[in-house]
């Protein structure tokens, strides 16, 4: 992962960035409002390791899927058919309750020339998962990041996952699946290829 953040220039957002100080209060509040104690022993390095794995967990605010889907391969011998990278796991977390949301990932598109190197897709679905997420908008970003960058002939993203705040909290439905779905150019166009795409994710 660390390979492709990049070190961005200072931005408005990074100067109104709270520093990790106010960060680790900021958990040491929750703990409070939780009815926790978090001077008790098991709590003590608690705020510390949370604010270290949010760092982690939300790092796709550090990367830019332009980097890593900017190098690609036109020494393809005239290849123009489906490429299709299936059961990519990830994981992200609901922006309304910022409770995980866990899945896998199907990204295929039509060459026009020129491809990716395979684990570029993977990257950019890492990218989108380690934000703050809605499913619906994940999708369509991973859509438009290969569409923008490659201009292939057409992008197929199919998201499935399950949203543990369903799980965990209101609802509380274990095991419920969520899947979306974006189509662009010829996978928009011709219903044939978006049945070609679906078989070939279904496929064992």
């Amino acid at each position: 992962m660390d390979a492709i953040v990049k070190n961005f220039p200072q931005t408005s957002r990074d100067a109104e960035r709270p520093s990790q100080k106010e960060a680790e209060d900021a958990i040491r509040v929750l703990l409070r409002w939780a009815g926790d104690d978090p001077s008790r022993e098991g709590l003590i390095d608690t705020p510390t390791r949370v604010a270290k794995a949010y760092r982690e967990l939300f790092a796709g605010y550090e990367m830019d899927p332009e980097d890593v889907l900017g190098r690609t391969f036109e020494e393809v011998a005239g290849y123009d058919d489906m490429v299709l990278v299936k059961d990519i796991p990830f994981y992200s977390h609901c922006e309304h309750h910022m409770v995980p949301i866990i899945g896998k990932a199907h990204v295929a598109y039509m060459p026009d020339g020129k491809v990716l190197g395979l684990s570029k897709i993977a990257r950019v679905v890492e990218i989108y998962g380690r934000r703050l997420q809605t499913q619906e908008t994940m999708t369509a970003q991973i859509a438009k990041a290969i569409d923008d960058t490659l201009a292939p002939r057409g992008v197929a993203v199919m998201l499935e996952a399950e949203h543990l705040c369903m799980a965990m909290r209101g609802v509380q439905k274990q095991g419920s699946t969520t899947l979306t779905t974006t189509f662009t150019g010829i996978f928009k166009a011709e219903p044939a290829e978006q049945a070609r795409f679906m078989t070939m994710v279904r496929s064992r």
